[in-house]
């Protein structure tokens, strides 16, 4: 349908815990499903929450075969996550970098549950209960963060290991993610 601006650091939408959704078979989800992923492909993203449309719903969606901002991460299945609810499994932290589309140009190294199980329904309302690890559940906290109003930097230890991306890693191709 369309590809929509991608709100950035500083918008306030982006701090504040998005709704619930009541009806994930909505003729609207399914609208703004179909621009989210639009927008996400667009800008090359390897997930994108629909607060950062200007959407103030608990609506995600990542995944992806191969993606150039990550060049050596596995492959991601391509998934719609509504009123989603995370659980850590066990206490291991592991630190990896990343980028938002909300914060352009730029990388942070975050630490996140090494594994997790995740829970919610897609868009026809099929209950979604999956045990990740690695870059997908890193992928996973990262886009539900965006529904809880909260910003990967925000989630950084060290602010040393924040920068722009073409800086930071100057033989990975530009752009945003």
């Amino acid at each position: 349908m369309a590809v929509r601006p991608i709100l950035r650091m500083g918008e306030a939408l982006l701090l504040q815990r998005a709704a619930e959704v009541s009806d994930p078979c909505a003729p609207w989800v399914r609208e703004l499903l179909i621009d989210m992923h639009d927008t996400m492909h667009a800008a090359n993203g390897a997930g994108l929450a629909a607060p950062q449309i200007g959407v103030s719903s608990r609506i995600v969606i990542f995944g992806f075969t191969r993606n150039d901002r990550y060049p050596d991460a596995p492959a991601v299945p391509p998934t719609v996550l509504i009123n989603p609810e995370l659980i850590p499994l066990g206490d291991q932290i592991e630190e990896g970098w990343e980028g938002c589309l909300s914060v352009p140009g730029m990388r942070g190294l975050v630490p996140r549950h090494a594994s997790l199980r995740y829970r919610g329904v897609d868009e026809y309302g099929r209950s979604i209960d999956r045990t990740v690890d690695g870059f997908h559940a890193r992928v996973v906290q990262h886009e539900v963060d965006h529904l809880d109003g909260v910003l990967y930097p925000m989630r950084m230890r060290d602010l040393s290991k924040f920068g722009f991306q073409d800086v930071l890693f100057p033989d990975q191709p530009a752009g945003e993610d």
